[in-house]
């Protein structure tokens, strides 16, 4: 089973940007698709089609953001959504010392933190909501994680 590729929609007219460019970057993001293509709380989905810049941390420098999904429930609901495994949410461990393997992953946290900071604000004023969503809440919502 591929962990990349392309997501051929099942309910077109939901979909909000190009249709024919739906990727998945994971199994987790393809159920998801699947999930959102199929649940009828949903009534518009797009991914990556919303570019959020915002100025990392790491580097002080402008970046550009490509959310994973913009979500539009049936009761006017949207949300701005983020895919990650929990173990990304959360800030690393410190080792006993430091490693370049920690610290990598101390800058993917600062560069995540970063971005999510302007997802949230980019959806706040809108009147929507940001989520990162984790193994946990994809489990919560019924969708089958893959592995």
């Amino acid at each position: 089973m591929a962990y990349s590729g392309r997501y051929s929609l099942k309910n077109p007219g939901k979909y909000t940007g190009d249709g024919s460019r739906v990727m998945f970057r994971s199994l987790w993001e393809r159920q998801t698709f699947r999930f959102l293509d199929e649940s009828p709380d949903i009534v518009a989905w797009s991914s990556e089609e919303i570019v959020i810049p915002y100025i990392c941390k790491t580097d002080n420098r402008p970046h550009r953001y490509f959310v994973d999904l913009h979500i539009q429930f049936r009761d006017g609901r949207q949300f701005l959504i983020e895919i990650k495994p929990k173990c990304q949410t959360v800030p690393p461990k410190e080792p006993s010392r430091q490693t370049r393997r920690y610290i990598t992953e101390v800058l993917a946290y600062v560069k995540n933190q970063s971005k999510w900071d302007a997802a949230d604000a980019y959806a706040k004023s809108r009147g929507w909501t940001f989520n990162v969503w984790t193994e946990e809440t994809l489990r919560s919502l019924g969708i089958r994680l893959l592995t």
